[in-house]
């Protein structure tokens, strides 16, 4: 007979991950969707699907990591498992209160660390490695992004830009009662193949987002012992799935207000990067924040991008004469605009773009970058201190 503590532990755990499909949904498909290549319920099946294969191969080494390897599986009761759970899910509402991707990893990762102080049984050497990356992923999503903003991106949307044509991208033709696609009489095949290009990256992006999330829903109940591994990725991949279908209608709708505040070429260029990153993190077991990674991926596209107005040489030796001129001073400013700026049938170079054509609505605020980032701290560290808390006042690890 199931306990009425595994119950709650099981409903806390198809919360976390019903949030989880909400929210990831729309960060991945949300440029396929905006660009009215897939449908929402397109959208939601390729998430289900890709969820559930990122959770079921490689995330389960994050599983592993978090339900055993920070702190002994042993001090996972199934009360203690249900309180790092409640810590998980507070880290959503947090989120949603202050408009911060707040890390759902970090936060996981911070609660089983109070657990393992509190129990004074706590691996020192993988929090150090969880840590170090935790650091070191965000400042690997920026410059990479910024490299790709400053030297690539105005060749890339030269190249790749996609001109939707009128009508539908997609026809179906019947052969024997069988729906066969085919290209719409006005799509091209340079829009036929960008967009498949945009779900395939879609996909890539779902398959990222199961591989590091499915363990922040059931790794403390897989660690107990409540529930096989197997079992757990496929409660937590049918919780995004949930998720997917129902609350990420809204986010699809709003995404493009949000995180994807940029043109689709730009979107696609964050979502490689930080799903790329995510990915490799699970491969090596490391819970990080696909949020985080996504986040740091625009502030750095849009910062190499709007550098381009200025070349090394010249920023060099306006440094060396202690001034900043009028161009940099313009160039300063990086902003959504510089992403979206109108491409020219011929790139100009480093230094000879107009500075005024990077300019716009702000990217980077430093004040709102600065409350994002705190957060980013202190929600991990609440969440660290608040369980040896209730640990160290409540041994029910025991």
């Amino acid at each position: 007979m199931i306990s009425l503590l595994l119950l709650v532990g099981l409903a806390v755990a198809v919360f976390v991950g019903f949030n989880i499909g909400g929210s990831s949904t729309g960060v991945a498909f949300g440029p396929a969707v905006g660009s009215g290549v897939i449908s929402k319920l397109g959208a939601a099946t390729m998430m289900a699907t890709f969820a559930l294969l990122g959770g079921w191969t490689v995330g389960r080494n994050v599983v592993e990591t978090m339900g055993g390897q920070i702190v002994p599986s042993e001090l996972f009761t199934l009360g203690a498992s249900v309180g790092v759970l409640f810590f998980v899910g507070l880290a959503l509402l947090v989120s949603n209160l202050f408009g911060v991707p707040a890390s759902t990893s970090m936060t996981a990762v911070g609660a089983i660390a109070g657990l393992g102080v509190a129990a004074g049984d706590i691996n020192w050497g993988v929090m150090g490695g969880i840590v170090s990356w935790w650091l070191v992923a965000p400042i690997v999503a920026f410059w990479v992004c910024a490299v790709i903003g400053r030297y690539l991106y105005p060749y890339l949307d030269a190249w790749f830009r996609i001109d939707q044509s009128e009508g539908p991208l997609l026809e179906y033709n019947r052969v024997a009662s069988i729906p066969i696609p085919t290209a719409g009489a006005n799509t091209t095949r340079r829009e036929l193949v960008s967009s498949i290009l945009v779900v395939i990256i879609a996909c890539y992006m779902a398959f990222s987002a199961g591989a590091s999330n499915v363990a922040n829903a059931v790794a403390p109940l897989v660690g107990s012992g409540a529930v096989e591994m197997n079992q757990g990725i496929f409660l937590a991949a049918g919780a995004i799935a949930l998720g997917a279908f129902t609350i990420a209608r809204r986010t699809l709708d709003t995404v493009g207000n949000d995180l994807t505040d940029l043109p689709i070429l730009a979107a696609l260029i964050v979502e490689v990067v930080s799903a790329s990153l995510i990915t490799f993190l699970s491969y090596l077991g490391i819970p990080a924040s696909l949020a985080v990674s996504a986040t740091m991926c625009i502030i750095g596209l849009g910062w190499g991008r709007a550098t381009r107005s200025t070349t090394v040489k010249d920023a060099a030796a306006a440094a060396v004469r202690g001034e900043q001129g009028e161009k940099s001073g313009e160039e300063s400013k990086m902003s959504v605009g510089a992403l979206a700026a109108e491409p020219e049938d011929e790139v100009a170079k480093i230094g000879e773009e107009d500075p005024k054509q990077l300019q716009g609505k702000d990217l980077f605020d430093p004040a709102a970058t600065g409350r994002v980032i705190m957060l980013w701290i202190l929600t991990p560290s609440i969440s660290a201190v608040a369980s040896f808390l209730l640990f160290e006042f409540f041994p029910i690890y025991q």
